[in-house]
C-alpha cells in the first residue's frame, strides 16, 4: 500500500459516497487508475463494505448502554449459543469477547431505561449461562469512527 491508496481510503473514510471521477480528482489520479486502486484494496479485504451510518434517535433508540457479561460456564457450547442469539438481537449493536473479570461487552441501542429493561429481562436475562451484568449508560459520544484511517 503506497501513499496513493492511503489518499483513497481517508477519502472514502470521510465520504463513502463519491464517485469515481470525483475521487480521482481528489486523490490526484484519472478515473481509471483510480477504479482500478479501489477495486485492488476491495479484493485485498483492506475495504471491507460501504455502510450507511444510521441515526439512533430518529429510530427511537436515543440512548446507547455498554452492558457487561459474565457466563456461568466457558465451554464451547455455552458461549456458542450466547455469541448466536446475541447476534440475532438487532439492539445489540456490538458484541465482544474480552478478557479481564467479564467475559463480554456488548454495545446496545436502547429507548431509555424502559428499553434497557426490557433488553435485558426478555432477552439477555433469559439466555441459558448469563451468570452476571453490569451496565453502564453512555452521556454523550466525544468521538465514533467505524475503522482506523492511515
Amino acid at each position: 500500500m503506497d501513499a496513493t491508496d492511503r489518499r483513497i481510503l481517508r477519502a472514502l473514510a470521510r465520504r463513502a459516497r463519491l464517485t469515481n471521477a470525483e475521487l480521482a480528482e481528489e486523490v490526484g489520479l484519472s478515473p481509471s487508475p483510480c477504479w482500478t486502486r479501489v477495486k485492488r484494496l476491495e479484493q485485498a479485504g483492506v475495504i471491507a463494505g460501504y455502510h450507511a451510518v444510521l441515526d439512533q434517535a430518529a429510530l427511537g433508540l436515543p440512548d446507547t448502554v455498554f452492558l457487561e457479561v459474565m457466563m456461568e460456564r466457558h465451554d464451547d457450547e455455552n458461549l456458542k449459543r450466547f455469541e448466536e442469539a446475541v447476534s440475532g438481537m438487532p439492539e445489540i449493536l456490538e458484541c465482544w469477547l474480552v478478557t479481564g473479570e467479564y467475559d463480554y461487552v456488548l454495545k446496545a441501542a436502547v429507548g431509555g431505561t424502559a428499553g434497557y429493561e426490557r433488553l435485558l429481562r426478555e432477552k439477555i436475562y433469559r439466555l441459558p449461562g448469563v451468570r452476571h451484568t453490569r451496565s453502564a449508560f453512555t452521556l454523550r459520544c466525544l468521538k465514533r469512527v467505524l475503522s482506523p484511517v492511515p
